[in-house]
């Protein structure tokens, strides 16, 4: 009928609401309505389910084609925002509008004025079940049509009448709260107001009277309890996810409010408490200088490094007894000064880390180790050529000397300095932070940025030190003029224990006690040839002086 009676430009005037396609004012350029948009109305019950957090409801609906349009509209707005339909209701009705028709024309004329109503002499008013009511014949249709779209006044309680673009009443809702009293009377109450717009809407609190027999109000409208801190929403199979359990957070996560939907992660440099509902910033972690290990540390490293710089003293004093000259002097100089340097190249391990002391800890380490090694390697070769050379005819004799020692330690330096060129020129080390590892605290390392390149410094002072154990072994029983190898042969038996039981324990260790792991065993192998070495040679120094001289150093094997 509005198709037909819009070919007229007859005016349409409904009472009621219709579904949306009647907005489209290029086909029903002529059709009013006096009620405030549907739309807005679905937002105002949305907004009004949000404000008091009720999230589980039912739905009831005529059983007609208005109810079917409510429920398809009604049900995506309320999955959009997080709430449920409990149950859904269809209700049969009988009542048709078209039997109403009194009361419609006392709506219109209490909403329009007289003036109005003189100048309509066409007017259809809409029943909800399609049957048309006419007021008067068709002349004057297009001028009221023209008033109609222009309409604007005050009605006679002062809301203010006017039409929008789509032919709807330009009106917001009124939010009233239904008091009844003991009687079963009831008054309605205006707590509310939602603007035209739908942008604005305000409730007062204070001024609704809910029902006595209510234990909580604002009442709870849930599938279930609220998740407590420290818990997280899981969704249960075949259920609407409005309802679900709560489940403890995982390991590292939290919830730090109630009903949370999922547990997060804390950041980085925060670790959650014990409850997982709180972050708490983690505790650096590395070896500081007032650390118990790193005072201990240090002190180890200082009085090691006394010692060496004693029994340097004690050589360079008696440098010219036998059994300082029998050692070769300048090789002996060498390992200790190098002893010393492992010892004080500990401490770069102990502090926070920067980038200074990550690009040099670990080449520092290798490249004196390597200086270390190296003269000992050069002492054990300088033994064993020694007694091949007092064999008669012996061509070796032309290659003892100081020349063949520090070609040893010059070209397997050499080897270790390019390792470490190599790894500092590709990956250098840079300092970095591990939050990973440890739940409350955050470990300050250094990166060694290739791994490969840390394990081709410590894999080649390995070879080395297994030959020179290799060699210093097959000459433990020359005679003993040249025993030296026997000492050579347990320090080395030491330096690859204690770097054979470190490689295990640093893998297993973390933060501030890997450093601790790598200083120890720095201090106890370098002491391990240390002590080896020298202690017997300073104990005949000091101790047994009548002992170094020619007679007893040089006994002829029988």
């Amino acid at each position: 009928m509005a198709d037909i009676l819009s070919l007229y430009k007859i005016p349409q005037i409904s009472y009621g609401s219709f579904e949306s396609a009647m907005n489209d004012q290029n086909k029903f350029h002529s059709f009013y309505r006096m009620v405030s948009s549907e739309a807005l109305q679905y937002r105002g019950i949305v907004q009004l389910l949000l404000h008091f957090k009720w999230k589980w409801v039912g739905l009831y609906a005529i059983d007609n084609e208005g109810g079917e349009r409510f429920l398809q509209t009604m049900e995506p707005m309320l999955l959009q925002n997080g709430i449920c339909s409990a149950f859904i209701e269809r209700a049969q009705t009988h009542v048709h509008f078209s039997d109403n028709i009194e009361e419609m024309v006392a709506y219109i004329k209490d909403n329009f004025p007289t003036f109005m109503l003189s100048n309509a002499n066409a007017v259809v008013i809409y029943g909800e079940s399609g049957t048309i009511t006419w007021l008067g014949g068709i002349i004057g249709a297009i001028k009221l049509h023209s008033f109609l779209q222009r309409i604007s006044f005050n009605n006679s309680v002062g809301d203010a009448i006017t039409l929008d673009e789509h032919g709807e009443l330009a009106s917001g809702f009124d939010i009233t709260n239904l008091v009844t009293f003991q009687n079963k009377s009831y008054i309605r109450v205006k707590v509310g107001r939602l603007d035209p717009l739908g942008k604005d809407f305000t409730i007062d609190n204070d001024r609704i009277e809910w029902h006595r027999g209510l234990t909580q109000v604002p009442p709870l409208s849930v599938c279930n309890d609220k998740c407590r801190h420290g818990y997280g929403k899981k969704r249960e199979e075949g259920k609407k996810f409005c309802c679900y359990s709560c489940a403890p957070c995982p390991d590292g996560m939290v919830s730090n409010e109630k009903d949370e939907e999922t547990c997060v992660n804390c950041p980085e440099d925060q670790y959650p408490n014990e409850d997982q509902d709180q972050c708490f910033p983690k505790i650096p972690n590395f070896l500081a200088f007032d650390d118990t290990l790193a005072i201990v540390s240090t002190f180890f490293a200082l009085l090691l490094s006394l010692i060496t710089v004693l029994v340097l003293g004690i050589f360079i004093k008696h440098q010219n007894t036998a059994i300082v000259k029998a050692n070769n002097r300048s090789l002996t100089y060498i390992l200790l000064i190098s002893l010393l340097f492992c010892f004080l190249c500990t401490l770069m391990f102990i502090g926070k880390p920067n980038g200074v002391t990550c690009l040099l800890r670990q080449t520092v380490f290798g490249l004196i180790f390597c200086v270390s090694i190296s003269s000992i390697l050069a002492k054990t070769v300088s033994v064993v050529l020694a007694f091949m050379a007092t064999k008669p005819g012996s061509r070796i004799r032309k290659w003892i000397g100081k020349q063949l020692a520090f070609s040893i330690i010059l070209s397997c330096s050499s080897i270790q300095v390019g390792i470490c060129a190599l790894w500092l020129a590709t990956f250098p080390p840079f300092p970095d932070l591990d939050t990973h590892t440890m739940l409350d605290q955050i470990v300050l390392l250094c990166n060694e940025g290739s791994v490969t390149m840390f394990c081709c410094v410590l894999s080649y002072m390995g070879f080395l030190a297994i030959v020179s154990f290799t060699v210093a072994f097959l000459a433990r029983k020359l005679p003993d003029t040249f025993n030296e190898a026997k000492f050579i042969t347990f320090s080395m038996l030491v330096f690859c224990s204690v770097w054979l039981s470190f490689i295990p324990t640093y893998l297993s260790t973390r933060g501030k006690y890997m450093v601790a792991v790598e200083i120890f065993s720095i201090l106890a192998s370098s002491a391990g040839l240390l002590g080896c070495i020298f202690f017997p040679k300073c104990y005949i120094i000091v101790v047994r002086p009548e002992l170094n001289n020619k007679v007893h150093l040089i006994r002829k094997k029988m």
